[in-house]
């Protein structure tokens, strides 16, 4: 997966099975163990691939950062209290980190607001323009 997600996205649309073999330089992995890996991360979505000629070309379905998030939640759901869990983490993050938390928080609470806001309310009537619109 380090391969698919190094290769620039808008680069290229996607990369070879011998370019990953060739990426993996010095692991002594034989072409055909690199090709069934792809092909079963294709199966289970983690990649997605087109066919280019004869051969296939991979990309990552999902960013790094959005794959190391989903796993962040799988482990929530293990089981036991996830109050408890969040609460551990936040206390084993740096200052740094926790900012970055704390900012990130803070900005989807306002886009959660903004949404609120912005939504239709089906208590109030449309406005004017909002019913021609329809």
């Amino acid at each position: 997966m380090d391969v698919l997600w190094d290769t620039v996205p808008g680069a290229s649309g996607g990369v070879t099975v011998r370019e990953v073999a060739d990426a993996l330089d010095g692991r002594e992995l034989a072409y055909t163990t690199v090709m069934t890996v792809l092909d079963r991360l294709a199966g289970k979505g983690m990649v997605q691939r087109e066919r280019e000629g004869r051969a296939w070309r991979y990309r990552a379905a999902a960013s790094r950062e959005a794959h190391i998030a989903q796993l962040m939640l799988d482990a929530l759901d293990l089981g036991g209290s996830r109050d408890a869990a969040l609460v551990r983490f936040a206390r084993s993050v740096t200052g740094t980190e926790a900012d970055v938390l704390r900012a990130a928080l803070d900005a989807g609470a306002a886009q959660s607001l903004t949404d609120r806001v912005d939504a239709p309310r089906a208590d109030r009537p449309a406005l004017a323009d909002e019913a021609t619109d329809r």
